[in-house]
Order: structure tokens, then sequence, then C-alpha cells
């Protein structure tokens, strides 16, 4: 039986590796549909996306929805990436936990200003 070559087998496990992403990536796209009727120019309740309040929230759900979980998935890609070249990959690790703390962080702010509409009580 002929050995395979480290090149040859890192490209098997990038292959799989991009294949489970895929194929996680529509599980996830799946979960976040909101139907037959998409949910658009709505920010806060009774507000539109051009008074500050629906413009900051529009931020924060756009920075802890999209940009931040991304950011973490691209950051632990490169982990993977730098683990099979036999790299360090803490800094790719500490950045996806960043990113995630980030996406927290804006969720939790999200959260605040959906509460804080109605004034102070």
């Amino acid at each position: 039986m002929q050995q395979m070559s480290a090149t040859k087998r890192r490209a098997r496990v990038l292959l799989a590796a991009m294949l489970i992403l895929l194929a996680s990536t529509n599980v996830v796209l799946v979960a976040q549909n909101l139907g037959a009727a998409p949910q658009t120019n709505v920010a806060v309740q009774g507000q539109t996306g051009a008074q500050p309040e629906g413009a900051f929230l529009n931020l924060v759900n756009w920075i802890g929805n999209v940009i931040a979980p991304v950011g973490a998935a691209l950051a632990i890609a490169a982990g993977l990436v730098s683990y099979i070249s036999g790299r360090g990959v803490m800094r790719y690790v500490v950045t996806a936990l960043g990113c995630l703390a980030v996406s927290g962080v804006t969720r939790l702010l999200e959260f605040w200003i959906a509460q804080g509409g109605g004034g102070v009580s």
C-alpha cells in the first residue's frame, strides 16, 4: 500500500472541512429564515430605521448578528488551516472568542434598547 503524501492528506482534510462548513451553513441559513414575509424597514416597534434609535438598533443588530459571528467562523477556519500546516492556533482561538464576545455584548445592547424604548419606569 502506497503512503499518501502530506500535501494530499492536507488537501483531503481541507476539502472535508469545507464540505462540513457548507453543510452546516445551509442549516444556519434555514434556521434564520423568517418565512414568506421578510422583515424589512422595521427597527424598534413604532419607529423606523431613519430615527436615531432605530438606526442604532439596526447597526447593533448587523454587528451582533452578522459581522461578529462571521468573523468568528472565519477565525476558526483560519485556525484550522494554521493547525493543519503545523503553526500556532491560539491567536485564532482568541480572535474567535473575542468576536463571539462582541456578538454577545451587542445582543445585550439590543436587549437594553428594546427594553428602554418605553422610558424609565
